[in-house]
């Protein structure tokens, strides 16, 4: 691997503890290492890894998630209140 492509990789790269979604499995995990190529990843509760290749793992968003999360619970709350959801 050239110095150009060695560079666009590491950029690429997430970084290790970031959450992220294998696409392929459709599981989430956590980033541990880089290997051969491969992102090793780990259940968010503990477990055993597992790898992926990095095209099918996608950065999560945790606090995207927890603020549609959020607001899709306060429309449910709002609804219950006007007597529109039991």
């Amino acid at each position: 691997m050239n110095s150009e492509n060695l560079q666009k990789h590491s950029e690429t790269r997430l970084p290790v503890g970031q959450l992220a979604h294998d696409t392929r499995l459709e599981r989430r995990g956590i980033v541990m290492d880089h290997q051969d190529e491969l992102v090793w990843l780990r259940p968010e509760g503990g477990g055993t890894e597992w790898t992926a290749r990095p095209g099918d793992v996608k950065p999560l968003n945790v606090r995207a998630d927890a603020e549609a999360l959020m607001w899709a619970r306060v429309a449910q709350a709002n609804a219950r209140s006007r007597g529109e959801v039991l």
